[in-house]
């Protein structure tokens, strides 16, 4: 049960962190109760999950250095078929250029448990490439640590579910139980001398105060006794959590973030949000722990993933592009050449809309936002895509893009710059735009193909000669 403290026998400390006197924290022990708690305030299965608040707020405090760590291989192949060694060799290296010399894209981690699993290890090992670092995953299993040092890695990913939902009905077992097998592995993680990162499955239904913080605030201890770090991923498997302000525990970001650094003493840089999207919030939630505290987010390539997907690595580019105010080294061109990579040579499409990658991202069809990229494309377009995603902004010709869509057409695909640039007066989009509406005006509906365009182009300029 849950330690009583007296508030008239704690100390205050004077934080490091705000130059304040605070009153010692509370100690949580396991709290371990003869039946699951399950939330049914917020997580009544046959409704749809609730969000209540409880107006309590957590202090922003994004740490001077934050990072994100890639499981492509590990989580993104769990939703599709495998990939292939050389697939993973081709994309290890992207992601490496993509993180650039700072190594801001600091991790990705592997399965371990097939032959195949550790070519693939050995062969991005043998490209000698510093970031990003390579780890892996296991069970809470003490035979699966053979595997990993016979690979030399010093990390290892490992599975501690930590709701009620897991420890009793898939685990079997109590709180109790569960927290003393999983200490056991990490102990023996420790006793090989590896570092541990623990998975806190599902932790946006668990009790937080009930099991968490005491089960990751034992796992400081063990780290202090072995002086090594234990780094605490946060996985929010269902995409449960809320990035507002004042949410209730187990859904509140901030609350997780905050409690664990405050009751259970993790410090920022061990502590990794892994987050699902199965409300949309996955951005959001990810760029919100970096807000309050948290070190690391995980994520996979376009947020490739089982069930609604992952934090895709590209979202988190950006966002760290914007909270940082600088990129930091990342080469962001190589995004375009990793969905161009996807769909050659994986036969993997994005689908059109995606950001910063999809075929559609900065393509407009519309009339009056062609007019506003022909006159400034600042007016129509987020940033530079030309400059960071090597992807200027194109319009695709269909019964609504008008001249001046026809206009930003021709110019961009035949690169015409200055004087030599076409306008919505132009002969030329004249010619092809007539031709255009007597397509639609005759029954079609699809959209205009280039290579019709290109054609209709080049009977123009016959005409000419």
């Amino acid at each position: 049960m849950e330690k009583k403290n007296d508030t008239r026998d704690r100390k205050t400390r004077l934080s490091k962190k705000t130059n304040l006197l605070e009153m010692e924290a509370y100690n949580y022990e396991v709290q371990d109760v003869s039946d699951p708690r399950l939330f049914r305030e917020f997580f009544e299965y046959t409704e749809i999950p609730k969000v209540g608040f409880n107006f309590r707020t957590s202090p922003f405090g994004m740490p001077e250095q934050i990072y994100i760590t890639d499981s492509t291989f590990r989580d993104g192949q769990q939703s599709r078929e495998p990939y292939t060694t050389q697939q993973i060799v081709d994309l290890f290296k992207m992601i490496s250029r993509l993180s650039g010399p700072n190594g801001i894209i600091r991790q990705t981690e592997f399965f371990t448990y097939s032959d195949i699993d550790k070519a693939n290890i050995r062969a991005c090992q043998d490209l000698g490439l510093e970031f990003p670092q390579i780890t892996t995953w296991i069970r809470a299993k003490k035979e699966d640590f053979g595997i990993v040092k016979e690979m030399g890695v010093k990390e290892t990913g490992i599975l501690t579910s930590c709701s009620d939902y897991h420890i009793f009905f898939k685990l079997g077992m109590t709180r109790q139980q569960a927290m003393d097998h999983y200490l056991s592995v990490v102990h023996d993680a420790f006793e090989a001398g590896i570092v541990p990162r623990c998975h806190l499955e599902d932790i946006t239904r668990a009790d937080f105060y009930g099991f968490v913080v005491p089960f990751v605030r034992a796992i400081q201890e063990m780290a202090e006794e072995a002086k090594m770090p234990a780094k605490i991923r946060l996985c929010d498997t269902m995409g449960y959590g809320v990035p507002f302000p004042g949410v209730a525990l187990p859904r509140s970001v901030s609350g997780i973030i905050y409690g664990l650094q405050q009751y259970a003493g993790v410090p920022s840089e061990c502590l990794e949000w892994h987050g699902h999207n199965d409300f949309y919030k996955a951005v959001a939630n990810a760029a919100t722990a970096w807000l309050y505290g948290c070190g690391i987010v995980n994520c996979t390539l376009f947020g490739i993933g089982e069930r609604t997907g992952n934090v895709p690595v590209e979202a988190m580019v950006f966002e760290y592009a914007q909270l940082k105010g600088t990129l930091d080294g990342m080469d962001t061109t190589v995004i375009t050449e990793m969905a161009e990579y996807y769909e050659e040579q994986i036969g993997y499409t994005l689908p059109a809309q995606t950001p910063f990658a999809g075929a559609n991202f900065n393509v407009t069809r519309a009339g009056i936002h062609a007019d506003g990229l022909l006159k400034n494309e600042e007016i129509y377009n987020i940033f530079d895509t030309g400059k960071f995603l090597n992807r200027p902004p194109l319009v695709n010709i269909n019964q609504s893009s008008g001249a001046a869509g026809i206009a930003v057409w021709i110019n961009k695909r035949y690169g015409l710059t200055g004087d030599k640039q076409v306008d919505k007066q132009s002969n030329l989009v004249k010619f092809v735009r007539d031709w255009i509406d007597s397509e639609y005006a005759s029954g079609r509906v699809a959209e205009i193909g280039a290579s019709e365009i290109h054609k209709k182009i080049n009977e123009y300029l016959s005409k000419q000669r």
